[in-house]
């Protein structure tokens, strides 16, 4: 009897095919699952581990799919039950689905939502062919892209009777507390029901079964705010115990690995950064949580060290990759997966124009945790001057996805310096989330829509701006959406928001740098 899945993951695509895994968990006591792709027939599975307070046993599979020249259904069979997946044509850009936030940072949240699984719902209906606009079918689509908080951690606090003793304790205390071997335990129940409990419902499962995905996670795959708190309260043991117990099931659940390292994985790093090469399109995934960390106070003159996001040698290998693997393919199009978003109002501002507001400590805590916050900002110049030289020496369109903020938005960086072409000056940033998460409150989005009118310098000659979403005049939708990327016979990339009691699409183009928008007909902002 399966437990859970089957879920697909995108292992990348070669000269020989498109690579899948397929994994389930099954009650221990069974046989190990059936599985077959039409592709390939039968297929041997590989034990990954047992766990053992859900008491069953992970399976993975690993296939290779041979592309095309046409777009392909291919079927698969779990336990005899049938799937399928559609592989893209050899050398097209797959088409795209992306989402973020799956889940509530408070309990009392689920009462804003009528049914939280809806959107996922209609990612199924479009994808299926079942929900057509105007008598277009959008999808289906041949990537999910899942850009943080696939599942919410935050309940364990006060679900975790060790962690609700621990928080009881006085900040005194509960520093000298070791991760003992009961509350490692009972965190590691936590999460595994946690995983077991979100990606079984019935939605979410759909959707996980027949598109293959490429997960990152955020903070609250961890727990809320990870990597952004005090020195000392970051490296106590219960803090780095959980960590590694969240890292354990991320790994697991979301990498579908316990030993071994992703084949997209870059070489030469210490976390969980991907890259994919998809003949014209490149996809760049950036892990922000495994090394993020505050600086470490040796003296009162290193009060003001900025905190790490990335590690060096994590950038290296980013930056290796840009150089070395994308510099041999005639890419058109960079996707940059950042969990946080890049260009986002600046947290010194929105302070001043939401500290009035009680309530907010949340909304706070995240702003301190996003590029724009003073720790982070050096590191975040480094990576948009590299961003924008790697656009205009390759003449390739850079993009960066994002969510985080549960918001829809467009953010614009822009640059008129002289070291950067014409055709290479705007890296635009699409924003989706939450695609269960609720907006913030109206009073909220009325102060985030007026912050983000403002255009932030980032350097001489660099810009980031917030723009109006093409045909509108909001440049914040206060939402639960998700996000599609689908391209089209002239190279272009169609960005679609899909907002929770919206029939339309919301849309933007992206058009590749050596080709020259129309602004007036196709977006209003840059491209």
């Amino acid at each position: 009897m399966l437990k859970l899945g089957p879920i697909v993951k995108f292992l990348g695509c070669t000269d020989t095919g498109w690579h899948i895994s397929v994994m389930a968990l099954a009650d221990r006591a069974d046989e190990p699952p059936s599985f077959s792709v039409s592709a390939s027939g039968a297929i041997n599975p590989r034990k990954l581990c047992d766990l053992s307070h859900s008491k069953c046993t992970v399976w993975r599979w690993e296939c290779k799919i041979p592309q095309k020249a046409a777009a392909q259904s291919i079927d698969y069979q779990l336990n005899g039950k049938a799937y399928t997946l559609q592989v893209p044509a050899k050398n097209s850009i797959p088409a795209i689905v992306y989402a973020s936030c799956n889940g509530f940072s408070d309990p009392k949240l689920m009462k804003q939502v009528s049914n939280k699984n809806t959107l996922w719902n209609r990612i199924s209906r479009l994808h299926q062919g079942e929900d057509k606009i105007r008598g277009r079918r959008y999808g289906p689509w041949n990537l999910l892209l899942l850009g943080g908080d696939q599942v919410y951690s935050d309940t364990m606090w006060q679900v975790v009777p060790e962690l609700r003793a621990w928080v009881d304790l006085d900040w005194s205390q509960r520093a000298k507390r070791t991760f003992n071997q009961t509350m490692r335990a009972q965190v590691e129940k936590f999460f595994e029901g946690l995983y077991l409990d979100n990606w079984s419902q019935p939605d979410v499962a759909a959707v996980l079964a027949s598109v293959p995905s490429v997960m990152m996670w955020d903070d609250h795959d961890i727990f809320d705010g990870w990597g952004s708190y005090p020195h000392q309260q970051h490296n106590c043991p219960v803090y780095q115990g959980i960590f590694e117990v969240a890292k354990f099931y991320f790994r697991l659940f979301q990498q579908q690995s316990v030993d071994t390292s992703d084949p997209a994985e870059l070489p030469g790093q210490p976390a969980f950064n991907q890259a994919y090469n998809l003949g014209n399109l490149g996809i760049l995934v950036l892990d922000m949580r495994s090394e993020r960390k505050p600086h470490t106070p040796n003296s009162k003159r290193d009060e003001y060290m900025p905190d790490q996001v990335m590690s060096e040698a994590s950038w290296n290998a980013v930056y290796k990759w840009l150089d070395q693997y994308v510099a041999t393919q005639q890419l058109q199009h960079l996707l940059v997966v950042s969990s946080i978003p890049v260009v986002h109002p600046t947290f010194g501002l929105l302070e001043k124009m939401l500290g009035f507001i009680p309530g907010q400590q949340e909304l706070e805590d995240d702003l301190r945790d996003h590029w724009t916050s003073a720790p982070h900002m050096q590191e975040r110049l480094r990576m948009v001057h590299r961003l924008l030289r790697f656009s205009a020496e390759k003449k390739c369109r850079v993009t960066l996805l994002s969510g985080d903020v549960h918001v829809a938005a467009v953010g614009v960086i822009e640059s008129d310096r002289n070291d950067v072409p014409p055709n290479a000056r705007v890296i635009n940033q699409l924003t989706s989330s939450g695609i269960v998460h609720p907006a913030p409150p109206a009073m909220v989005r009325y102060f985030l829509e007026q912050a983000c009118k403002h255009v932030e310098t980032v350097d001489r000659g660099i810009t980031a701006a917030m723009y109006e979403f093409p045909a509108t005049t909001r440049r914040l939708i206060g939402a639960r959406n998700f996000l599609s990327l689908e391209p089209d016979d002239k190279d272009r990339l169609w960005a679609n928001w899909w907002v929770e009691n919206e029939t339309d699409p919301t849309t933007k183009t992206l058009h590749p740098v050596q080709v020259k928008a129309k602004p007036i007909e196709e977006s209003s902002t840059p491209t």
